[in-house]
């Protein structure tokens, strides 16, 4: 099993798809893709200034506020309003979204993966244990609201805010320590007939 901590003061941000503002590459597959040939894609995005989002068609998208206020998501015409208390949408990158910030600029967390394929699942974790799901392929950490420590085959690996731990998939149970709460990601394969990719949801 391995694991390796991604800084987020290492990554590197260049344009988003469509211009309108800044991305940072957290991890994605295959290495080296681009925005129109990957599997999955995690990324940071500092968001300035209200506008359009890039379209993706054929990718399922999870945003989540890390930094911020928060923005309003209009989704196809329906307005999600995510801040601190609520600050997580799935949503289908084949719908037409625009954002307005709540109040100053902020970072969120985007997750996508390519309908087919793969699919994804996010969740907040907190000290304790986290279990990976069975079909899960590869998992992410990324500390939020403080430091983390997370071990992982016998080695305990330290996270400060918006770092990233990329784990192998695993179903040992994997120790959690930290001040906040983390999210975890975790990439699988996708099961067509058990998903509903029409629907935006913040649960």
């Amino acid at each position: 099993m391995t694991a390796r901590v991604i800084r987020n003061a290492d990554l590197v941000r260049v344009p988003w798809k469509n211009g309108g503002g800044t991305t940072a590459e957290v991890a994605a597959f295959p290495e080296g893709s681009t925005f129109e040939t990957f599997g999955w894609r995690i990324s940071m995005a500092d968001v300035a200034s209200n506008g359009p989002f890039s379209a993706f068609p054929g990718i399922d998208r999870t945003l989540i506020v890390v930094e911020g206020d928060g923005i309003e998501l209009d989704v196809e015409g329906i307005v999600y309003p995510l801040d601190a208390a609520n600050p997580k949408l799935s949503f289908s990158g084949d719908d037409i979204t625009t954002g307005r910030l709540l109040s100053g600029p902020i970072r969120d967390l985007n997750v996508m993966t390519r309908r087919g394929p793969f699919r994804h699942r996010t969740r907040f974790v907190e000290s304790g244990v986290a279990l990976l799901s069975e079909d899960t392929s590869a998992a992410f950490i990324v500390a939020l609201d403080g430091p983390f420590d997370v071990t992982f085959d016998s080695t305990i690996h330290s996270l400060d805010v918006l770092d990233t731990l990329m784990l192998d998939a695993t179903q040992d149970l994997i120790p959690l320590s930290g001040t906040g709460r983390a999210i975890l990601i975790e990439i699988a394969p996708d099961d067509p007939e058990s998903l509903d990719h029409d629907s935006p949801t913040s649960s």
